[in-house]
């Protein structure tokens, strides 16, 4: 099943992208390509740094990455966030996804994974008074 997410489902992610940044100083991003030929964490590394994610004053950007049509999935952290999760926290929070992914709850399991890793950034990054929305909350479409 391939899903085609509606404007309605875009904004929902996006408020859930407000949401867990409102915790944290880290940015979270979230990129939808229908189709990823080969390697979706080689993909979603170049969408990174097209997207010039790698910029952040702290190095604390994280990119959702999705290919619906081909369904495939990657979660990639800058330098600075990857300092501070466990080896394993990138692949929880994929299988979490995908788990949601296979039920057909898409958006949910989009909603879920950027709240989680929200959460995750917010012990090694924490909301300071004075932060700064350094990427916006938008969601790109390859």
């Amino acid at each position: 099943m391939v899903p085609n997410f509606s404007e309605s489902d875009l904004q929902q992610i996006r408020e859930a992208i407000a949401a867990a940044e409102m915790q944290t100083s880290g940015e979270i991003r979230v990129h939808i390509d229908e189709k990823c030929f080969g390697n979706p964490v080689k993909k979603a590394i170049r969408v990174f740094q097209s997207l010039g994610m790698q910029h952040t004053k702290q190095r604390n950007a994280v990119l959702i990455y999705i290919a619906t049509k081909h369904q495939k999935l990657a979660i990639i952290g800058d330098q600075g966030i990857n300092a501070h999760v466990p080896d394993h926290f990138w692949d929880d929070e994929r299988e979490l996804m995908i788990d949601h992914f296979k039920q057909g709850n898409f958006v949910n399991g989009l909603i879920e994974g950027v709240l989680k890793v929200g959460e995750q950034m917010k012990s090694a990054f924490p909301f300071e008074e004075g932060d700064v929305n350094e990427l916006d909350n938008d969601i790109t479409l390859g």
